[in-house]
């Protein structure tokens, strides 16, 4: 009687061992289903599938998704990189507005992308004008014309300023007026040679560049100065 109740208890101790072994086998299942499944393939490295053409699921083959086996691929994010108007020559100038395609490297341009003319100088060995004076020396007409002819030259377009500046003698009023009329001479001048965009602006005598002692000296400051934009 003992060694009969002890083969039952054996028994049901094995259908216990059995139904855990189901559990597990079934929540390992389950876990395949819902995790990273991996899939079997043979030396080739095809998929292994069963009679149904399904893949076979194993715990060390090659983890999915597989397309070939039916998965839902990953959609693989596209990024959009915002991008600016382009500026091929990199002068400042988007090409679609650049009138003069191609500038070289750190010209300056103007508002079309052409390149214009900087550091025009009038450099002249005489006094550009005498004493008292606006009328302007045929020396400094020469080089204002060299100014005008460069300008008309450049594909840019040129803004030029003219300052107008005089020795010390004499009141600074009457000083600041005269610069003003010496620079408005030149700008007169380079205006019948066809250049248009002209600013004019007088320092009178705040501004020398040499001795106001000296006779040689107040002939130099006797000028007048002009830049490009």
């Amino acid at each position: 009687m003992e060694k009969v109740r002890q083969n039952k208890i054996a028994t049901l101790l094995a259908s216990a061992g059995l139904l855990a072994g189901m559990v597990v086998a079934t929540q390992a299942m389950s876990a395949g289903h819902m995790g990273a499944r991996h899939y079997a393939v043979d030396s080739a490295g095809s998929m292994v599938v069963n009679g149904s053409g399904e893949c076979w699921v194993t715990s060390g083959g090659v983890p999915g998704p597989q397309e070939a086996c039916g998965d839902e691929m990953p959609v693989e994010e596209v990024q959009v990189v915002a991008t600016g108007p382009v500026d091929s020559d990199g002068d400042g100038v988007p090409d679609d507005r650049d009138k003069c395609p191609g500038t070289r490297a750190g010209a300056k341009v103007d508002a079309d992308g052409c390149e214009i003319i900087e550091n025009l100088t009038i450099d002249l060995v005489e006094g550009e004008f005498a004493f008292d004076s606006a009328e302007l020396k045929p020396g400094t007409k020469a080089a204002l014309d060299d100014v005008a002819n460069q300008i008309k030259e450049s594909r840019g377009n040129e803004q030029v300023t003219i300052v107008g500046h005089t020795d010390s003698t004499g009141p600074e009023d009457y000083n600041m007026e005269l610069s003003v009329r010496r620079a408005q001479s030149a700008a007169d001048y380079l205006e019948s040679q066809g250049i248009t965009d002209i600013a004019v602006k007088g320092m009178g005598e705040t501004q020398p560049i040499a001795d106001n002692a000296s006779k040689a000296g107040r002939a130099e400051n006797r000028r007048i100065e002009l830049t490009t934009r």
